[in-house]
């Protein structure tokens, strides 16, 4: 064996132990590892920006649909080879390490699935998937993968929500049996007063039938890609006004409860649910609703008793939220409901209640260290084999199919039975249709 052989194979084993295989490249343990980018532009222009702060990371590759997407990245890193097509980049590209994905939710799972199969770590923005079908794929790709994975979820890589989960499994508020997440955003299907209110909401009442030209710099038929074809409208595209339709996103539910949902199943240490019901108005065939409330029952983990999630977003507070001063006055946040006490969040702080009980607050009986931020421990984990704090397999993909499952009991309209096992609710076989899809010809999961 050569000494570069020795420090190789030596690296790779001790990182192995850590958590993942650590990626070293074949050139040397010290080369600059080789990225290649799917969706430049928004979030995955700001993944661009944030992962390439590392000085040993170099952009092997560039993709978007939006050509002004494209060649303003290619401009920062002319070296990079451009595609438009990521079925094509996979086919053409060939030396690269790891892979970005942030395109449209409606496209993450087959953007992300041809990276595991091949074993390069991805990150992907949040949510993981469109649908649960193609959540549970992309576990079991992971599983195979055995490579660093992450979900852009990046305020699980802040100090708050370390310091709330620190609270809530050390016991400050005692056994927490409920919780309350409220989200104030509605991004879904607005009222016409809400419309002339806000310039940022579109009012449509259905599907348009009016065909319109797409710009000359976007190619639809890629942004559609495994979606059933529609002609486009520019109540799509652009900005994020996709978001509201089910074929393309599933609203404020699946997109936002990434981040909010994201603090019960971590410090709760959550698993499949065991029932899920909406309330709300009745299911739009096209569009997600912008009001509705999820509740979502969990049975004992652990020592942690058994406790109700629930999901408000839109106008929907309940009544243990209002009546607290405290309380109402977050905007959005996530409210645990112990029996010592109560515990408020929002991204960046909390306060234990009541206030006058908590003066003093107490120090925590666990710690966990600070992260480096998302995408460095991604960067990170594929380097030096240390866990990510948001992998597909055990984290990510769970906490995608339950927040599609909010969305599934809103559309199928009544409370789901959940078989964590099959992958099917065993009271609801209307449920099915919602829960995945098949994918336009020519665009495959493999």
């Amino acid at each position: 064996m050569t000494r570069r052989q020795i420090i190789r194979q030596s690296t790779a084993a001790a990182a192995s132990v850590l958590g993942f295989p650590a990626i070293v490249s074949s050139k040397s343990p010290a080369s600059a590892l080789r990225i290649a980018y799917i969706g430049v532009g928004g979030r995955g222009g700001s993944n661009l920006k944030e992962t390439t702060k590392d000085a040993a990371v170099s952009v092997a590759a560039l993709c978007d649909v939006n050509e002004q997407n494209l060649y303003r990245a290619a401009e920062a890193h002319p070296t990079a080879a451009k595609f438009k097509d990521f079925r094509r980049l996979y086919d053409e590209l060939k030396d690269y390490d790891a892979v970005v994905v942030s395109t449209t939710e409606h496209t993450h799972a087959f953007a992300t699935m041809p990276a595991l199969k091949l074993k390069k770590p991805v990150y992907c923005e949040k949510p993981l998937t469109h649908n649960v079908g193609e959540a549970v794929a992309i576990i079991e790709a992971a599983k195979a993968a055995g490579v660093p994975t992450q979900m852009g979820t990046q305020i699980h890589g802040m100090p708050n929500y370390r310091r709330v989960v620190e609270h809530i499994q050390g016991g400050t508020i005692g056994k927490v049996t409920e919780v309350h997440v409220c989200v104030s955003r509605a991004w879904g299907r607005q009222s016409k007063a809400d419309a002339e209110k806000n310039k940022d909401v579109v009012y449509v009442e259905e599907r348009p039938k009016e065909e319109m030209a797409p710009p000359a710099h976007l190619d639809w038929d890629l942004w559609i890609g495994p979606a059933p074809y529609r002609p486009y409208n520019e109540v799509y595209f652009p900005g994020p006004k996709w978001y509201r339709w089910w074929d393309f996103g599933n609203g404020t539910m699946s997109d936002l409860g990434s981040h909010w949902n994201d603090l019960p199943w971590w410090a709760l240490k959550l698993d499949a649910p065991k029932t899920i019901e909406a309330f709300g108005p009745e299911p739009h065939p096209e569009i997600a609703p912008a009001t509705m409330s999820v509740v979502y029952e969990y049975g004992p983990r652990g020592e942690m008793p058994a406790c109700k999630v629930w999901w408000h977003q839109g106008a929907t507070k309940p009544d243990v939220w209002t009546s607290n001063p405290v309380v109402n006055g977050f905007n959005s946040g996530v409210l645990f409901v112990g029996d010592k006490g109560m515990l408020i969040s929002d991204y960046g702080k909390f306060k234990l209640l009541p206030e006058e009980q908590f003066k003093e607050v107490p120090k925590p009986t666990i710690h966990i260290e600070d992260s480096p931020g998302q995408h460095q421990e991604w960067l990170n984990a594929i380097r030096n084999g240390t866990p990510t704090g948001s992998p597909f397999a055990t984290y990510a993909g769970p906490l995608t199919i339950a927040n599609h499952l909010g969305n599934v009991a809103h559309r199928a309209g009544k409370k789901l039975e959940w078989d964590a096992v099959k992958h099917t609710a065993t009271n609801c076989q209307e449920a099915e249709r919602f829960l995945r899809r098949q994918p336009r010809q020519g665009w495959s999961l493999g």
